[in-house]
């Protein structure tokens, strides 16, 4: 499995764009999902072309909430591709020139080995992709409260890493169990994650490359 960060608050590879907001490329069991998509169409799509990503390699879209910062590159891309199908939250309508779209209200699986949390706290889902180490969960912001975001996603098998916006969490303990954590965009106590788990973090930023 292969998680390519492309939009972030933070550069990793200098040559790229860093903007407030986040996107990651997805790459798992022979599907490629593009997981949100940042808050600018221009930023994320010279940011996948720099870091040599074809649009037309995307099969699936998968949309945590609709802040802006997290699909405000939608239209952009679907304008590039159009051909995938499009999960988003159930409160999220109004997606349009795409093959398909899937309201995600509860727990589910997209695909084998490819889940959803639901939509959380009626605002935002996570995906959850099975590994041979174990599940790796992606998320958007984690508004919702991150014991019933991980509670979600450990029905369908124990949780090895999270990867994305972790906003204001600090029940660090819930992360004891985990073997890789990747904080990105909102997460507001970076400092202390690192400081309490400085083996398992791993820096987040536009151009990241993380393999499981």
């Amino acid at each position: 499995m292969k998680i390519t960060i492309l939009y972030d608050n933070t550069l990793f590879q200098n040559n790229l764009k860093a903007d407030w907001g986040f996107s990651c490329l997805v790459e798992a069991h022979g599907r490629t999902f593009l997981f949100d998509t940042g808050a600018n169409g221009a930023i994320l799509l010279e940011n996948m072309q720099k870091l040599d990503i074809q649009p037309s390699s995307v099969d699936d879209v998968f949309i945590s909430h609709p802040h802006f910062d997290h699909i405000g590159g939608l239209s952009a891309f679907l304008n590039e591709n159009s051909n995938v199908t499009v999960f988003v939250p159930i409160s999220f309508r109004g997606v349009r020139n795409t093959k398909k779209v899937v309201q995600v209200d509860k727990p589910m699986t997209l695909y084998e080995n490819f889940y959803s949390t639901g939509e959380l706290e009626e605002i935002e889902q996570a995906m959850a992709v099975k590994t041979a180490k174990g599940l790796v969960l992606i998320v958007g912001c984690s508004h919702p409260d991150m014991k019933n975001i991980m509670a979600a996603a450990s029905q369908f098998g124990k949780i090895y890493a999270i990867v994305g916006g972790l906003h204001g969490f600090d029940d660090y303990e819930l992360f004891k169990n985990l073997d890789v954590i990747c904080p990105t965009h909102c997460t507001q106590h970076i400092a202390e994650i690192k400081a309490l788990y400085p083996e398992k973090v791993i820096e987040g930023g536009v151009g990241q490359i993380i393999e499981v």
